[in-house]
């Protein structure tokens, strides 16, 4: 790094990617920061100024800088061992130690992990460690090929298996399957050295709940727009992945609006729901198929608000997966339970279900915003948005006169009218429109405001 832009650097401040020490005898907090930046983004250290910014200098002598190299490399695990260079700022000596971010993020110092928050590098938490340590070595100890060891070949719900998912599997794959059931649940990775796995007892299991105490999907209704409003039911849904997933869909469905318009050149009404179909179910299937059923405090919660539907999943998106390009990228935590609720077309085989999504709500004839979606490496939120207020408007507009629609579009983008910019508006007299303002009044639809002079009308449907 060149003397110009470590004297940058230095001037910007400490950050997330930068930690200054005034001296050498800050050595544990040094081999500290030096864990919490190969942990976060890698970043820099520099030795002999103050925090704020004030150059102090080192004194360096001969050995200086090999006995700090081997002391960072003996109390930092995997062994570190940074560039470290001397640079001299208005004629005094500084230490600059480069870190490389780490590839897997588990370096430890003085045998604790750490990591850079913001210009703090606190000590990372036990289960954040743990998680690291597991998405490193996913491949060998993925969850749901993992045996669970409670578990025997009874705890099957054999019948759900003989009645319902073959049945299932035939129609959709128009295959018969031969051969005795137990065969066909081991060709599935359902079953492991003659154990069950956690992908089959989450599947196929009697009742999963007794291995998996939280993997069951959570549904709160509310009354209005927040959660601060009156909750009006609380559901659980349990039972296998395929009972929860058709109950919570059915229940969805049941408690949404469904809108309906009379076209002139149909004879029969046309259905319009508040949410597509399609993006209900595949959220839902989405939510258990993908979530960390190794996290065994946390469960999937849905809650259904007046204007929007809230999934959220517990687990958190991988590092190269951002809200931004998740339609781009195919990822899951459970590959065996995934790939099983593909085969009877559960959730898309080729990881189109986002495009889908998408698709559904560009096409839907009330164009609703688009889902949100918001995530990091704990968890997952998407939230689907109501079509009903937007229905509402165009039922309204249709009964509107031609000076009540100008008005309306004038009150969107102005937030309020008074009766002389209405009149100036629509260049008529102020009587003709109190009038309009009135019928407006009268629908519900705009309210009044203030007295005399101070009168103004406000759009109350939004």
């Amino acid at each position: 790094m060149k003397k110009v832009m470590i004297e940058k650097i230095i001037a910007n401040g400490e950050s997330e990617t930068l930690e200054l020490k005034p001296s050498l005898s800050q050595m544990n907090e040094i081999i500290e920061t030096i864990s919490a930046l190969a942990n976060t983004k890698g970043g820099e250290i520099i030795i002999g100024v103050s925090d704020s910014g004030k150059i102090r200098g080192v004194e360096i002598g001969k050995g200086t800088i090999e006995n700090l190299t081997n002391t960072i490399a003996q109390n930092t695990e995997p062994k570190i061992q940074p560039h470290i260079k001397i640079e001299k700022i208005e004629g005094k000596n500084i230490i600059v130690i480069d870190v490389t971010e780490s590839m897997d993020k588990l370096v430890l110092a003085f045998g604790r992990p750490y990591k850079k928050v913001g210009k703090s590098s606190p000590r990372m938490s036990k289960e954040e460690y743990e998680k690291r340590i597991l998405e490193k070595h996913k491949e060998k100890i993925q969850f749901d090929k993992q045996i669970c060891k409670e578990a025997t070949l009874k705890d099957f719900d054999w019948n759900y298996i003989k009645e319902k998912f073959i049945p299932l599997y035939e129609r959709l794959s128009e295959k018969k399957i031969t051969g005795n059931l137990p065969s066909l649940i081991k060709s599935l990775n359902c079953i492991r050295d003659g154990k069950p796995t956690n992908a089959g007892i989450l599947l196929f299991g009697k009742e999963p709940q007794n291995f998996y105490m939280n993997a069951y999907i959570a549904l709160a209704r509310y009354k209005g727009k927040e959660v601060e409003t009156q909750r009006l039911d609380y559901k659980e849904f349990t039972g296998n992945l395929f009972q929860q997933v058709d109950e919570c869909d059915k229940y969805i469905k049941e408690h949404i609006t469904i809108m309906s318009r009379l076209l002139p050149d149909r004879i029969q009404r046309e259905d319009i729901p508040e949410y597509g179909w399609y993006s209900v179910r595949e959220l839902v299937t989405n939510a258990v198929c993908h979530r960390d059923y190794a996290d065994f405090g946390s469960k999937v919660i849905i809650k259904m608000f007046s204007n929007k539907i809230e999934f959220y999943n517990p687990g958190g998106l991988p590092e190269d997966i951002t809200p931004q390009n998740i339609a781009d990228k195919q990822y899951s935590k459970n590959p065996i339970i995934a790939k099983i609720l593909a085969k009877v077309k559960y959730i898309e085989e080729l990881g189109e279900g986002w495009d889908k999504i998408i698709k559904e709500h560009k096409e839907h004839t009330l164009k609703p915003r688009l889902p949100k979606i918001q995530g990091d490496s704990h968890s997952v939120l998407v939230t689907v948005f109501s079509a009903k207020e937007k229905f509402e408007e165009k039922k309204i507009e249709l009964t509107l006169t031609e000076r009540q629609k100008k008005i309306m579009e004038y009150l969107r983008n102005n937030q309020r009218i008074t009766t002389s910019a209405c009149a100036k508006l629509l260049d008529i007299s102020n009587d003709t429109v109190l009038r309009e303002l009135t019928s407006l009044k009268l629908l519900n639809i705009i309210g009044k405001k203030g007295i005399g002079k101070a009168t103004y009308y406000f759009l109350k449907m939004r």
